[in-house]
C-alpha cells in the first residue's frame, strides 16, 4: 500500500501518525479490519470541509477488484489512491478510503471521494460480509456512487457487477424502509471503461437498465412495497471512456469532461427518463445530499459503521437524529462557554451579596443578560439548525430552558435585591419626610407618602422592563411589580399606623398634661384656697368638697372630647380609614381613663392627701367665717371648733375613697365611655393597653374596684395619721391661748427703775448719748424687722477679719524696709541679714523660728 496514506491501527481506532502533514493524500475510513478511524474528523477540519455546512459532496465508487477504480479517481479528482502494480495482479484498496477533490477549478466545493474496496477479490474468497457492509454503509452516506465496469462485461451478471448492485438495491430497501414520508434518491453512475464506440452508449446504457429493472423484481420486497419501481429510489446516469493506455490522450479529455458534470444541477423534467439529458446542469441534486452538516459527518459516519458491523437494522432516520443530538449537545456546550463568561461573574456576585446579607441590584443585568442569551441562541441556531430539524428544535428549547432558568433564577433574585431595596428606600424616604416636616412645624403625612410610593414604583417599574426579553414568557415581571405595590401599600399602611401611634402619644402627653392641671386644681380646693369656710356648724359640707367627683369627671370628659377631635381630624389627613380611627379613638379613651386614674392616685398618695387634709383642717380651725385668722384667748371654745373641723375633715376621707358622682350616686360607666371593641383591633393594639374594671370582664376586676381610690386600710390608717397631726395642732392652740396670758411681775419693773435710776438720768441728760441710743434701737429694729440681723453680723465679721490681715501685712512690711524700727527692736540691718544670715519674714516660721529650706530637708532625709 502507499505509505503516504493515513491508515487506522489495530488499537483504538486511531493512528500516531495521523497529524496534519500525513492527510496529503487522504485518509483510510474503514479499514481491512472492519474498524472506524476516527481521525476523520480532524482530516475535515483539516482539508476545511467540516466548516462547509451542507455546502460539500460525498461520491462513492464501485467495482470489481483491480478494475482501475482508484486510476479513474485519481485522473478525475485529482487524489492519490494507491494504484495496482501492472506487474502484480493484486488487491491494492483495502477497506473504504477517503480523500478530498483537488480539481476544483470546474467542480462543485468540498467533494469527498470514498474509493471502497473492490468486490470478487481473491484476498475475501466467498467471505462477502465486507462487501454488504461498505455497501450499506456508501449507500447510507454518500449522494452519488460510481460504478466502475468494463464495456465487455456489459451484459454479465459478475462482471457487470449485478451480484454487487443486486446487494445495494437489498440494503437500500432495508435503509429507507422507516423513512417511507422523506425517502433519499441516490444516483448510481456508471462509468463504461475502455469504450471503443462499436456500441453506442445508449445501447449500452438500455442493456444495463433492462439488467437492472431485471435485479430489482428480483428482490423480496417489503410488504407495501411490492409494486415499487426502481426509479423510485435511483437515478441512473452513464458515461464511457477510451482506453487509457491505447488512447491516452483522449482518455484525459474525457476524464475532464466526466469531471465537469460533478457539480450542482437539477432535474429536467421534460427529459426522458432513458436520456442523459434528464439533468440540467450537474448531478448533484438537492435530494441527494443526505443533509448531514460536514461537522457532523464523522460522527454520523460512525454511527451508522457501528450499526451495520454490529448487524443491526440500520435506520438512517434515527442515526441522523442521533448525530443531531450528538451535534446539537456539543455545539449548546460550546456556545454556552461565551455565555458563562457574561453570567457567571453576576451570578458569583450576587451570591457573595446575598451571603453577607446585604443582596444587590446588579448595573445593566437585562442589557446583559439579553445579549448573552441572544447571542447564545443566535449561535447555535446558526450551527445547529442544519441538523434534523425536529432534534434541533427540541435542543433549541433545551437550550434556551437552561439560560433561562439561570437567567430567572438571577433576574428574581436581582428583582427581590430591588424589591427589598425599595421597600427600604421608600420607608426612608417617608420617615425623612416626616421628620423635616415635624421640624418644620407642618406637614401632610398622605402627600408624603403618595409621591414616595409613585417614585419607588417608577423606579421598580424600569428595573423590571430593562430586564424584559422579546418573545419570552417568564421575563414578563408584571406578577412581581404587582407584589412590589402591594408591599408598599402595605408599609404604607404600617408606616401610617406608626404615625398614627405618634400622633396618638401626642395626643395622649396632651391629655396628661391638661389632666394634671385641671384635677390638680381641683384636689387644691380642698384646702388650699384660704376661703374662709371655717368649720361648718352643720354637717352639710361646702361645694368645693361635696361635688369634687363631678367636677373632676366633667374636666375630663372636656379634655377627652377636645383629644378626640384633635385626633380625629389629624387622623382624616392622613387618609387612615375609618376603622383605624375608631380603633385610634378606642385607644385614646382607654389611655385617657388610665391617665386620669394615675393622676388621682399621685394626689391621694399619702404625703399629698395628709397634706391636703392637713390643710383643710387647719383652714377650718384657724380661720373664722370671714377668712381672718384666729387669736386664741382662754375664753374662746378651742374644743368645740377643733371637734367640729376635725369631724368635717374626716368625713373628706370617704368621699375621696371612691369615685362617685353626685348626680347619680354612683361611680361613671367606664363601659359606655370607652365604648364596645372595634372590628379593626389587632393583636398589637391591645399590647400596651391596661386593663380597667367593669369594661374588661375577663380580667377579673369590677367597676367597683377601679373606681376605688382608697382601700380600707388604707383610709384608716389615715385617718389615725391625720388625728395625730390634729391633735398636735390642737395642743399648740392651747399652749398659745395660755402664753398669751402669762405677765411680767410688777415688783421687777420697780427693782429695774430703782437699780438703773442713774444710768437712765445720765442717758436722758446727755444728748449724744440719747440720740446714739435712738439710732441704735431705731436701727436694730429695722434690721430685726427686715431679717438683716444675721447678714449683718456676718458682714461684720468678715471685715474685722480682713482688718486683721491688711494690718498684719503693713505692720511686716513696714518692720522690713524701715531701718529706725528695725533698730528699735534689735534687729540687723536688712542687707546685713541678707548676706550673712539670709533671714528674713518671709523665712519664719509662726513660731518664730527659720523655716527649713528644701535642700536643708532633704539634708536631715
Amino acid at each position: 500500500m502507499n505509505g503516504h496514506f493515513a491508515a487506522v491501527d489495530n488499537g483504538n481506532g486511531s493512528s500516531p501518525d495521523s497529524n496534519a502533514h500525513n492527510f496529503e493524500h487522504g485518509i483510510q475510513v474503514i479499514n481491512e479490519d472492519k474498524q472506524y478511524n476516527t481521525n476523520l474528523n480532524e482530516y475535515l477540519h483539516e482539508t476545511h470541509v467540516a466548516e462547509a455546512g451542507f455546502n460539500y459532496h460525498l461520491i462513492s465508487v464501485f467495482g470489481s477488484q483491480s478494475t482501475g477504480k482508484s486510476t479513474l479517481l485519481n485522473h478525475l479528482f485529482g487524489t492519490q489512491f494507491s494504484v495496482m502494480s501492472e506487474r502484480e495482479r493484486r488487491q491494492t484498496t483495502k477497506g473504504i478510503w477517503m480523500a478530498k477533490n483537488k480539481n476544483e477549478g470546474h467542480m462543485a466545493d468540498n467533494i469527498l471521494v470514498m474509493d471502497v474496496e473492490g468486490t470478487d477479490g481473491r484476498e475475501r474468497g466467498e467471505d462477502q460480509d465486507f462487501e454488504r457492509k461498505s455497501a450499506l454503509f456508501a449507500l447510507a452516506t454518500s449522494e452519488v456512487l460510481i460504478v466502475n465496469i468494463w464495456e465487455h462485461q456489459v451484459g454479465l451478471y459478475q462482471g457487470a457487477n449485478m451480484g454487487l448492485l443486486k446487494t445495494v438495491f437489498e440494503v437500500n430497501m432495508q435503509l429507507f424502509l422507516k423513512d417511507k414520508q422523506n425517502q433519499t434518491r441516490s444516483l448510481l453512475f456508471f462509468v463504461i471503461r475502455d469504450h471503443i464506440g462499436v456500441t453506442p452508449l445508449a445501447n449500452l446504457r438500455n442493456t444495463l437498465i433492462q439488467d437492472l429493472t431485471h435485479i430489482w423484481s428480483s428482490i423480496s420486497k417489503p410488504a407495501g412495497l411490492e409494486n415499487s419501481k426502481i426509479e423510485d429510489y435511483f437515478d441512473f446516469a452513464f458515461a464511457a471512456l477510451p482506453h487509457k493506455i491505447l488512447q491516452p490522450e483522449k482518455f484525459i479529455t474525457e476524464v475532464q469532461n466526466l469531471g465537469s458534470r460533478f457539480t450542482a444541477g437539477h432535474r429536467n423534467k421534460d427529459a426522458d427518463s432513458s436520456d442523459d439529458q434528464e439533468f440540467t446542469g450537474g448531478v448533484f441534486l438537492p435530494e441527494y445530499h443526505r443533509r448531514i452538516p460536514a461537522d457532523g459527518l464523522s460522527i454520523y459516519a460512525e454511527g451508522v459503521w457501528d450499526q451495520i458491523v454490529s448487524n443491526k437494522d440500520l435506520d438512517l432516520p434515527t442515526q441522523q437524529e442521533l448525530l443531531a443530538q450528538f451535534r446539537c449537545d456539543e455545539i449548546a456546550r460550546e456556545v454556552q462557554v461565551a455565555f458563562d463568561a457574561a453570567i457567571s461573574p453576576l451570578e458569583e456576585q450576587q451570591a457573595q451579596s446575598t451571603h453577607a446579607g446585604k443582596p444587590a441590584v446588579l448595573p445593566d443585568l437585562g442589557q446583559i443578560g439579553a445579549e448573552a442569551r441572544e447571542k447564545c441562541v443566535k449561535n447555535f441556531e446558526t450551527q445547529a439548525s442544519r441538523y434534523h430539524k425536529g432534534v434541533y428544535t427540541t435542543k433549541r428549547a433545551e437550550l434556551e430552558d437552561k439560560i433561562d432558568v439561570r437567567l430567572k433564577a438571577l433576574y428574581q433574585a436581582h428583582l427581590t435585591a430591588a424589591h427589598k431595596a425599595g421597600v427600604t428606600a421608600f420607608s426612608e424616604a417617608v420617615t425623612n419626610a416626616v421628620k423635616a416636616g415635624q421640624k418644620g412645624g407642618t406637614y401632610e403625612f398622605a402627600e408624603i407618602v403618595e409621591k414616595q410610593k409613585s417614585k419607588t414604583l417608577e423606579m421598580f417599574k424600569k428595573e423590571a422592563q430593562s430586564l424584559a426579553i422579546p418573545g419570552v414568557a417568564w421575563s414578563n415581571f408584571k406578577p412581581q411589580y404587582l407584589i412590589f405595590e402591594k408591599e408598599l401599600d402595605q408599609v404604607s399602611a404600617r408606616l401610617r399606623k406608626e404615625e398614627m401611634r405618634r400622633l396618638a402619644i401626642r395626643v395622649e402627653r396632651w391629655v396628661k398634661s391638661r389632666l394634671g392641671d385641671a384635677i390638680g386644681l381641683e384636689f387644691n380646693k380642698l384646702g388650699s384656697g384660704r376661703g374662709g369656710s371655717g368649720a361648718p356648724e352643720s354637717g352639710e359640707k361646702p361645694s368645693s368638697e361635696k361635688d369634687i367627683w363631678d367636677r373632676v369627671w366633667k374636666a375630663f370628659m372636656g379634655i377627652v372630647g377636645e383629644a378626640e377631635g384633635r385626633f380625629t381630624d389629624r387622623a382624616k389627613s392622613f387618609e387612615a380609614s375609618d376603622d383605624e380611627v375608631q380603633v385610634g379613638l378606642w385607644r385614646l379613651r382607654r389611655k385617657s381613663w388610665v391617665a386620669l386614674r394615675e393622676k388621682i392616685e399621685e394626689e391621694v398618695m399619702e404625703s399629698n392627701i395628709l397634706m391636703k387634709l392637713r390643710e383643710n383642717f387647719e383652714d377650718k380651725f384657724r380661720y373664722d367665717q370671714d377668712g381672718v385668722p384666729r387669736i386664741w384667748r382662754p375664753s374662746d371654745d378651742i374644743e368645740g371648733i377643733y371637734t367640729r373641723a376635725r369631724e368635717s375633715t374626716l368625713g373628706l376621707v370617704p368621699l375621696l375613697s371612691r369615685f362617685r358622682l353626685t348626680s347619680t350616686g354612683a361611680p361613671p360607666d367606664l363601659a359606655e365611655f370607652v365604648g364596645p371593641q372595634p372590628h379593626g383591633v389587632e393583636v398589637g393594639d391591645e399590647e400596651d393597653l391596661t386593663s380597667i374594671g367593669g369594661v374588661d370582664e375577663d380580667e377579673g376586676k369590677s367597676l367597683e374596684e377601679e373606681t376605688t381610690i382608697l382601700s380600707e386600710p388604707k383610709s384608716q390608717d389615715l385617718v389615725v395619721r391625720f388625728k395625730k397631726m390634729a391633735d398636735g395642732v390642737y395642743v399648740e392652740a392651747k399652749r398659745s391661748a395660755i402664753g398669751g396670758i402669762t405677765q411680767v411681775p410688777l415688783y421687777f419693773y420697780a427693782v429695774l427703775l430703782v437699780l438703773g435710776w442713774n444710768e437712765f438720768v445720765m442717758v436722758l441728760r446727755n444728748p449724744v448719748l440719747f440720740l446714739l441710743l435712738l439710732l441704735a434701737g431705731g436701727g436694730t429694729y429695722v434690721a430685726y424687722s427686715l431679717n438683716l440681723l444675721g447678714p449683718i453680723m456676718q458682714m461684720a465679721n468678715a471685715a474685722s477679719t480682713q482688718g486683721m490681715e491688711i494690718g498684719k501685712a503693713k505692720l511686716r512690711d513696714f518692720l522690713e524696709n524701715h531701718e529706725g524700727a528695725r533698730g528699735a527692736l534689735g534687729m540687723p540691718p536688712k542687707q546685713a541679714r541678707r548676706v550673712d544670715t539670709g533671714i528674713s519674714m518671709d523665712t519664719l516660721d509662726s513660731n518664730g523660728k527659720r523655716r527649713a529650706t528644701g535642700l536643708e530637708a532633704e539634708d536631715d532625709i
